[in-house]
C-alpha cells in the first residue's frame, strides 16, 4: 500500500469517527478539480458509502432577504438542542469573472458556528449548476458518513439552481416574506411547484398579521397549482427566525413529510431516482471535460468558433465535427 493510499485510509477512518478536521479535508478533496484528487475522492466515497443514507436531507431556499441563514441558525440550534447532529452546506454564488466567492453565510450563523454538534461548510457555486448538484451531493454523503443525521442545504437564492438542490434532498423548504399579494408575481412557478413546505418568516411584532395574510395567499396559490404527491399537500406555516417562534412546528412538518413519504413508498423510490440522475450528471460533466481538454479539439476549436460566429458554418456541423474528434 502506497503512502498516499495509507493517508486516504486514515482519512476515511477519521471521517467515520466524526473527526471534523478529517471531514473538512475530505470535502476539500471531493471539491478538487485535479484528476488524481478525483480518483482518490471516488475511492473515498465508495469506502464510506455504507455509512450514508440515514440523514434528513433538507433543501432550503427563499426570496432575497428572507433570512435563509438566520433561519438555519435558529433551526439548527433547535435541532442540536434536541440531540441531533446538524451539517449545513451553504452554497454561495461565485464571481463570473474571477470564480471567487465571499463565503459569508457562516458569519450569519453565529450560534451554529460555535456549536460542537454542528458543522458548517460554505462552498462556492463555481458558476455551474451541475457542479453545485454533484459536489453538494458528495459533500452531503461525507457528512452523513461522519455521523450527522440532519443535513441542511442552503441555496444561493430563487432560480434554476434551486431545482437542482430539490433533486438531491428529501424535503424542499421554501421560505417566504410577508406581503404575498405583491410578491406572488415574482415567484418562479417551478420553485413553488417543487415546495414540500412553505414557511413565511418574520412573523413577529407588528408583522404577525401580515405574515398570516401572506400565508393565506400562498395556500391559495398552492391549491391552484395542485398537490404534487397524492399523499402530501404542502403546508404553509408562519415563523420567526428572530424569536424562534414556529421553528419547532416547521421541523415537525419536515418529520411528518418524511414519515408520509416512507409510508407511501415514495421516499426510497425518490432516492433511487436521484442516484440515477446523479450518475448522468457526472457522466455529462466528464464528457464536457473530455471535449475541453482533448488536444485535437483544443487545436481545432478556435477556427470552428470563428466560422460559427461568422455564419459560415452551422453550429450543428461544428458540434458534429467536435464529437467526431473525440470519437463520439
Amino acid at each position: 500500500m502506497t503512502a498516499r493510499h495509507e493517508d486516504d485510509e486514515k482519512l476515511a477512518q477519521g471521517v467515520a469517527k466524526g473527526e471534523r478536521a478529517a471531514l473538512a479535508r475530505a470535502i476539500t478533496l471531493v471539491e478538487s478539480r485535479r484528476t488524481d484528487h478525483r480518483r482518490r475522492a471516488q475511492a473515498l466515497l465508495q469506502s464510506l458509502l455504507p455509512r450514508t443514507g440515514g440523514a434528513f436531507r433538507v433543501g432550503i431556499t427563499g426570496v432575497p432577504g428572507v433570512g435563509k441563514s438566520t433561519t438555519i441558525d435558529a433551526l439548527g440550534t433547535y435541532l442540536t438542542q434536541q440531540g441531533h447532529k446538524v451539517a449545513v452546506l451553504a452554497v454561495d454564488p461565485s464571481s463570473t469573472r474571477t470564480g471567487g466567492s465571499i463565503l459569508g453565510d457562516k458569519t450569519r450563523m453565529s450560534r451554529l458556528a460555535v456549536d460542537p454538534n454542528a458543522f458548517i461548510r460554505p462552498s462556492p457555486s463555481s458558476g455551474t449548476l451541475g457542479g453545485i448538484a454533484a459536489k453538494t451531493r458528495e459533500t452531503m454523503l461525507l457528512c452523513e458518513a461522519a455521523g450527522f443525521d440532519v443535513v441542511l442545504v442552503e441555496t444561493v437564492g430563487v432560480g434554476q439552481s434551486e431545482t437542482a438542490v430539490a433533486d438531491l434532498t428529501d424535503t424542499f423548504l421554501v421560505l417566504m416574506l410577508p406581503g404575498a399579494g405583491d410578491e406572488l408575481q415574482g415567484i418562479k412557478k417551478g420553485v413553488l411547484e417543487l415546495a414540500d413546505i412553505v414557511a413565511v418568516n418574520k412573523a413577529d411584532g407588528d408583522n404577525i398579521t401580515r405574515a398570516r395574510a401572506a400565508a393565506g395567499e400562498y395556500r391559495t396559490a398552492l391549491h391552484l397549482l395542485g398537490a404534487r404527491l397524492p399523499h402530501w399537500s404542502p403546508p404553509v406555516l408562519t415563523y420567526s427566525a428572530l424569536t424562534g417562534a414556529g421553528i419547532p412546528e416547521v421541523w415537525e412538518q419536515v418529520r411528518l413529510h418524511r414519515t408520509k413519504c416512507e409510508a407511501a413508498g415514495t421516499f426510497a423510490a425518490t432516492r433511487r431516482a436521484q442516484q440515477v440522475r446523479w450518475m448522468w450528471t457526472l457522466l455529462n460533466e466528464r464528457l464536457a471535460e473530455r471535449v475541453t481538454h482533448d488536444p485535437a479539439v483544443k487545436a481545432r476549436l478556435p477556427a470552428l468558433e470563428q466560422e460559427v460566429a461568422a455564419g459560415t458554418l452551422a453550429p450543428a456541423l461544428a458540434a458534429a465535427e467536435i464529437a467526431g474528434l473525440i470519437g463520439l
